[in-house]
């Protein structure tokens, strides 16, 4: 096992979360215009720190947004364990707005990553697909949903319904939409 390869101890894990959480934020609100000095700042660490967990800017930026997409994905299983397969479903879509409406934010930090010969995104919609898989198959085991819903084509209509409506003066707007894909998932077609 290399050095690399060896678990964060409890308090250089916190400095590393409380490094994502700011970026993600920073990054968000400021775009290109957030500095690793400020994010160091704002997460409470010094310049040091961040550059021991993250030796470049661009491997910042991905990582926070990789944080993201784990949040988002590692939800489904918890929500599946406390709440009925619908409701998982329609709280899940909440977040993966919640998720989209980051990645938007971050878009120009993003393009920087891509531009420098990373690809953030390389395995995110795989990663989605199967979480909603997983939502999906529960719900219609719980017999909530239709059979014939495909993952990718709830991903592509919770993309849309978060680039139409990702303002947080258009959130409530986006939650009737995903009411409304929700109700599509529940339909039966004739047989």
């Amino acid at each position: 096992m290399s050095a690399t390869d060896r678990p964060l101890r409890a308090d250089a894990q916190r400095n590393r979360d409380r490094l994502l959480a700011s970026a993600s934020r920073l990054f968000v609100e400021q775009g290109l215009d957030a500095t690793v000095g400020a994010i160091a700042k704002d997460a409470g660490v010094g310049m040091g720190t961040l550059y021991r967990h993250f030796p470049t800017r661009e491997a910042l930026i991905e990582a926070a947004y990789r944080s993201e997409l784990d949040a988002v994905c590692d939800a489904a299983t918890t929500l599946l364990e406390t709440l009925p397969p619908e409701e998982a479903i329609r709280t899940w879509m909440d977040r993966f707005v919640d998720y989209m409406t980051t990645k938007i934010g971050m878009s120009d930090a993003l393009h920087a990553v891509i531009s420098s010969g990373g690809n953030p995104f390389v395995h995110s919609r795989q990663r989605l697909n199967e979480v909603i898989e997983l939502l999906l198959a529960a719900a219609h085991r719980a017999g909530a949903t239709r059979p014939d819903a495909h993952a990718d084509d709830v991903l592509m209509t919770l993309s849309g319904i978060a680039l139409a409506a990702r303002s947080p003066s258009q959130r409530e707007q986006a939650g009737r939409m995903m009411d409304l894909l929700l109700d599509g998932l529940r339909y039966r077609p004739r047989t």
